[in-house]
């Protein structure tokens, strides 16, 4: 029996229409699919919102049925040193293409993930095999790339998804595999997710495992995220002088939802963001101490200590 595929996977755009939230990036890549011809292409932008599912859209939308030939997808990441570049990618590149399309597409994702070496020795081959062959770079961090490569592309900075549209798109999934999801569920996953679409993805099949009918408790408790409700409320415990309550509701965070101490800072910093009862003043300098906090418990730190010490700074900044 084969194993049915991961639902970001089983749902991914097979064709550029079905790309979601990055109109203008589709547009301009239509226009390459339907001149079958186009530059050397570097994708960039965060984790999620559609670089790797614009990609092998296009690549389907030149080649067809001809796309196992014509199309190498390789991510640097695994394969990151300068021996990939002389054997896999050359010897790829070097071949003609048979089919319609008269060029070949070399997709290398998260290629800010390659080493120096590497990066020079694929610009030379970019630079030889232009005529047979066209590369389509993705990464998150178009400054790790050098500087010559970044000028032998056309650059298309994907921009975060908005949240109607994660919305849309799990709305859609759920809908196909037979679920019912409650709206405060949706906006949970879209919580939890923070922007990436495939989390959201792998959080509703996570989900579904337990029920076709999906809540916001089964989310958090799943996702191991803390409502945004509890985290307002130690928030809002210590703005008050509350240090005790504040701390016993830091206990529950972390030992009934298990969140480790960057967990719980990643809340923190989301939700005084979001606080309108916080003055933008105040909300500079309980961010500017959360980046304090987040160093510490980074280089080790014991970060019980460290959330504490947070919580201590506000109350005495609220005062």
């Amino acid at each position: 029996m084969e194993a049915e595929l991961p639902w970001t996977e089983k749902y991914r755009p097979h064709v550029l229409s079905e790309v979601v939230g990055q109109e203008e990036v589709v547009k301009r890549l239509k226009a390459y699919a339907k001149s079958k011809n186009m530059p050397n292409l570097l994708f960039t932008g965060r984790a999620g919102i559609g670089k790797t599912a614009s990609a092998l859209a296009l690549a389907h939308e030149l080649y067809g049925e001809e796309l196992r030939r014509s199309f190498l997808e390789l991510n640097a990441s695994d394969e990151r040193g300068i021996n990939v570049i002389r054997e896999k990618v050359k010897d790829f590149a070097a071949t003609l293409s048979l089919g319609n399309v008269p060029f070949k597409i070399i997709f290398l994702d998260e290629s800010d993930s390659l080493t120096r070496d590497a990066q020079n020795a694929l610009r030379r081959t970019m630079e030889r095999y232009s005529r047979t062959c066209r590369f389509i770079l993705s990464c998150n961090y178009s400054s790790k790339l050098i500087p010559p490569i970044q000028s032998r592309c056309a650059i298309f900075r994907f921009t975060p998804l908005s949240e109607d549209n994660m919305k849309t798109r799990v709305e859609y999934i759920a809908k196909e595999e037979g679920l019912t999801l409650d709206k405060k569920a949706l906006e949970a996953i879209v919580y939890v997710s923070q922007g990436d679409m495939r989390k959201a993805v792998n959080v509703l099949q996570v989900v579904s495992s337990t029920s076709e009918h999906i809540d916001e408790d089964t989310v958090y408790k799943v996702t191991s995220k803390a409502r945004p409700e509890e985290v307002k409320k130690m928030i809002d415990l210590a703005t008050k002088g509350e240090f005790i309550n504040a701390r016993d509701q830091l206990d529950k965070l972390m030992y009934e939802y298990s969140l480790s101490g960057e967990d719980v800072l990643f809340q923190l910093n989301s939700e005084i963001i979001r606080n309108e009862s916080i003055s933008d003043e105040l909300k500079l300098k309980l961010i500017d101490k959360i980046g304090e906090t987040d160093f510490r418990v980074s280089e080790g730190a014991n970060e019980r200590i460290q959330l504490e010490a947070f919580l201590a700074q506000l109350a005495l900044l609220t005062k």
